[in-house]
């Protein structure tokens, strides 16, 4: 019966790795993508347990472990601090070419606001975004903030998908779009740096894809890849923050960085994991910051918990475009662009459908 079970458990997290690989939207397909880190440590341990099963047991379970761990190790492994670093290190000084950004999803119903602007007035970032802020988070993130970070973009909703962004910076050129669906808001807009540059902003939160809210990604990876294609043509120093509610190593964000030509700066230095906050082993990297290859990276740390699901992350950046070619940027595969293009249209399709 031991034996059994250690075969019965390293198929299932075969199969599921497998699953990962199959290129469709369904919900429970892309979710297979999310806990590779939890999914190759129990494949470490099923071919421990392995070795003390008998055959033929032994051999199909050690082979079937050992090969999930390889599959889940190469797609975690550049977001090590063993992996080679995508976005390079900044140099002291250029002060007034950096900018302080803090991502942080608040969790609607939790009301540790204090938890949160605490750590804002403490690490003093330039730009803050909240995600799921209905009203009541409005209120208390104004009364704290706007008087120091006086540019204020409020989408107070309860649908889980408010937005608030606040920036001591100037901002121009501010759009608020409904990209794919009526109910997602998403903000764009181009920052002021202190040295007058312009470097433009992007702020998302698609919707996930999870039983409660959707049973395709169809939805999230359209919003992703069109802002990646708007990126892409733009051609300049570009940003984009958010909830993605998508891992950093899945096959649609990974997409959307060859479609986009955006670096991450957590490759080479370490996941992040922001998601869950509560669960020390049910964490992957959900909140998002990618950059262009104009940056360069000074420092970039996951904050305190707060009552929310999410930790908040900070970074700062700095807009160095001499140092571009230094860092290695994504360039699009043969089938990324048709692949974007199908599916911006089938979400598009979908959306009016729906009306």
């Amino acid at each position: 019966m031991f034996d059994l079970a250690v075969f019965t458990l390293s198929m299932v997290l075969l199969a599921v790795t497998v699953f990962a690989r199959i290129p469709l939207h369904n919900w429970w397909l892309r979710a297979c993508e999310f806990p590779r880190v939890q999914i190759a440590s129990v494949a470490v341990i099923t071919a421990l347990l392995s070795l003390i099963t008998e055959p033929p047991w032994q051999l199909y379970s050690l082979a079937a472990s050992l090969l999930v761990v390889v599959i889940q190790l190469w797609r975690i492994f550049p977001y090590t601090p063993f992996g080679p670093l995508e976005l390079k290190n900044a140099e002291p000084g250029n002060e007034d070419r950096c900018i302080k950004l803090l991502v942080s999803n608040v969790l609607t119903p939790n009301r540790n606001a204090q938890g949160l602007i605490k750590q804002i007035l403490e690490h003093q970032p330039d730009i803050v975004l909240t995600l799921e802020s209905d009203d009541w988070w409005g209120e208390q993130l104004q009364n704290a903030l706007s008087d120091t970070w006086p540019e204020v973009v409020s989408i107070p909703l309860d649908n889980l998908y408010g937005m608030h962004l606040f920036s001591r910076l100037e901002l121009q050129g501010l759009e608020v779009k409904r990209l794919i669906q009526d109910d997602i808001p998403s903000i764009h807009c181009w920052v002021i740096l202190r040295s007058g540059e312009r470097v433009r902003l992007h702020a998302l939160h698609p919707r996930p894809p999870a039983p409660q809210e959707s049973d395709t990604s169809l939805w999230r990876d359209a919003e992703l890849l069109l802002v990646g294609k708007e990126i892409r043509d733009h051609a300049g120093p570009t940003l984009l923050i958010g909830d993605l509610n998508d891992v950093a190593w899945s096959r649609t964000t990974r997409m959307f960085t060859r479609v986009s030509g955006m670096l991450d700066p957590r490759r080479g230095r370490g996941m992040f994991s922001t998601f869950h906050a509560e669960h020390r082993l049910l964490r992957w990297p959900l909140d998002h910051i990618f950059v262009t290859e104009h940056f360069t990276l000074l420092r970039m740390e996951r904050l305190q918990a707060f009552g929310s699901d999410h930790f908040p992350i900070l970074a700062t950046l700095c807009h160095r475009p001499s140092r571009s070619d230094e860092n290695d940027k994504p360039e699009p595969d043969g089938g990324d662009r048709e692949d974007a293009k199908e599916t911006i249209n089938a979400a598009r399709t979908a959306a009016r459908a729906s009306v």
